[in-house]
């Protein structure tokens, strides 16, 4: 079943979490640690993060660079692949523009393919870390939209040249980002609310928040989304927050405000345990409001926070 149908067909606020792939050298099994520590919560499905390729010049030795690309992490293919192999769970990569050529994405869609993995996640994805404003590759997607409308084409059974598959599978369903804050680059809501309605159109299935600590931000974002025609499922994004030094980087870095009365108990608090604890009884407090007003899924970014969402999780699920 497609992650839409997963969430449709439950009865109560489905669970599900995001998890990031090993940098190069490491192996996989504190990704399943974190699997393991949260399976109780029956997640209706797992994303896995994907990166983009970076350049870097790289000395010869001989007074001269040579521009390399590298990559820090594996894709997302392969470690969806091997989690549902190992849990037999709907898995969701993610596919982005950046870093990316049409024929990158059309192969990495070739592969999933062939493993039998139908649900992505569709993303721009983040600018390169030398570059002032996003750029994509040669002959890349420029936006999630785009990227939406190459994969309805891979559906229909034409190749990005334009040929015709001789043999077509089962259709990707997809689902798409979106911000209740708006998006760093978005001039207004209005706009980010336009576009969600465009990759609605181009396919997309439901939409996942970046994460927000303020519930009414999310409500009013639902509000003016169907007002605006979208009707697909919105499901909240949810981060704990975890130590100290988060309260001047999650702002920085996700351009989300915390609230006032979030901010207010932080404020008092003298070590990361005390900032965990404070995120842990600040997510079910937040998570609990959210159920009650009937989200179809909480899907939580357990990066660097699987404790904390395996307490949230407790305190809302048990």
């Amino acid at each position: 079943m497609s992650v839409l149908d997963i969430i449709s067909q439950r009865k109560e606020t489905a669970f599900s979490f995001e998890l990031l792939p090993p940098l190069k050298g490491n192996n996989i099994d504190k990704l399943y640690d974190t699997i393991d520590s949260l399976r109780e919560f029956e997640p209706a499905y797992i994303n896995i993060t994907d990166h983009r390729s970076e350049y870097v010049f790289k000395d010869m030795g001989n007074g001269t660079y040579t521009r390399q690309r590298l990559r820090r992490r594996p894709g997302s293919v392969a470690v969806a692949a091997a989690i549902k192999n190992k849990y037999d769970i709907t898995v969701v990569p993610h596919i982005l523009c950046s870093g990316f050529t049409r024929e990158d994405t059309e192969y990495e869609l070739l592969d999933l393919q062939f493993l039998g993995i139908y649900d992505l996640l569709v993303l721009r994805g983040d600018k390169a870390p030398d570059e002032k404003t996003f750029s994509p590759e040669k002959n890349g997607n420029a936006h999630a939209l785009d990227l939406a409308h190459q994969i309805q084409d891979f559906n229909k059974g034409i190749f990005v040249d334009g040929s015709q598959m001789l043999v077509t599978k089962t259709p990707f369903n997809f689902g798409v980002a979106c911000y209740p804050e708006k998006h760093e680059e978005s001039p207004n809501l209005d706009r980010d609310i336009y576009w969600l309605k465009q990759k609605q159109e181009a396919g997309a299935q439901y939409a996942v928040t970046q994460l927000f600590y303020d519930n009414t931000k999310y409500f009013n974002f639902v509000s003016m989304a169907r007002d605006a025609g979208i009707s697909i499922p919105i499901i909240p994004g949810i981060k704990p927050l975890s130590k100290q030094s988060q309260l001047s980087v999650i702002p920085k870095t996700f351009k989300v405000d915390l609230p006032k009365d979030l901010v207010s108990e932080a404020l008092k608090l003298h070590s990361d345990e005390e900032m965990k604890q404070l995120g842990i009884e600040w997510g079910i407090q937040q998570c609990k409001e959210l159920i009650k007003a009937g989200v179809p899924s909480l899907h939580f970014y357990a990066l660097g926070a699987t404790e904390s969402v395996k307490e949230i999780a407790k305190g809302i699920y048990k």
